[in-house]
């Protein structure tokens, strides 16, 4: 991502503003920044209920998950290339990194549960390269949980912008919204098994693991 692309979400985090993304095609989507910045609600609960720690929260923001994660005991980092994002987890005393998911990370191979929560299955719009990388990361054990787009046929690889006031700004940078049934597709071909779905709050969530009965796996 570009130098300054972030400057709108890192300045709605700051006021909790309005914040949205804009495509090349003309939509506007809506981002739920309020309730980032609040604390864990019943839909997060289900997610932190099957959370095996230590937990790595990828794309953590303003730290929700990492705090209440750290409050139940359970050890977690986040990790987020939003400086306002890890400055707010810092704040409340919970370690997060200031670095890409694709960066060297601590506990490679390691960690017991991965997150990726409030559409961050998005990043980068490659869904696949993404997870392929969180399985480098996961342990043989692992598990990783998906935030999923409601639509569950949605599969949208996008170019987008933030907005300000209703009107795109900054350079674009590439985003994905992906259902269920375009994640296990993806999943599949990165070596993951389903485990485990659900639905709260009118939100949806997988759990995936490794898939044992693959020796191989496409890089």
């Amino acid at each position: 991502m570009e130098v300054g692309a972030l400057a709108p979400y890192e300045q709605a985090l700051r006021g909790a503003g309005p914040l949205g993304l804009h495509t090349e095609d003309g939509r506007l989507l809506t981002l739920d920044v309020a309730r980032w910045l609040g604390a864990a609600d019943s839909a997060d609960r289900t997610v932190l209920d099957r959370c095996r720690g230590p937990v790595l929260d990828v794309g953590c923001g303003p730290g929700r998950f990492v705090s209440e994660l750290n409050s139940r005991g359970i050890a977690a980092l986040g990790v987020d290339i939003a400086e306002t994002a890890v400055a707010l987890t810092r704040a409340q005393g919970f370690p997060a990194l200031l670095r890409s998911v694709f960066a060297d990370l601590p506990g490679e191979g390691r960690w017991p549960t991965v997150l990726l929560i409030d559409g961050n299955i998005g990043i980068g719009g490659d869904p696949y390269r993404l997870l392929a990388r969180i399985g480098r990361l996961l342990a043989n054990d692992g598990q990783l949980i998906v935030e999923t787009h409601p639509d569950p046929d949605a599969h949208d690889i996008l170019e987008v912008r933030f907005s300000d006031g209703g009107r795109p700004v900054g350079p674009l940078f590439d985003w994905a919204h992906v259902g269920v049934a375009a994640l296990l597709q993806y999943a599949v071909d990165a070596g993951y098994a389903g485990l485990d779905g659900w639905s709260s709050d009118g939100r949806s969530f997988v759990t995936l693991v490794r898939d044992r009965s693959r020796n191989t796996r496409r890089t």
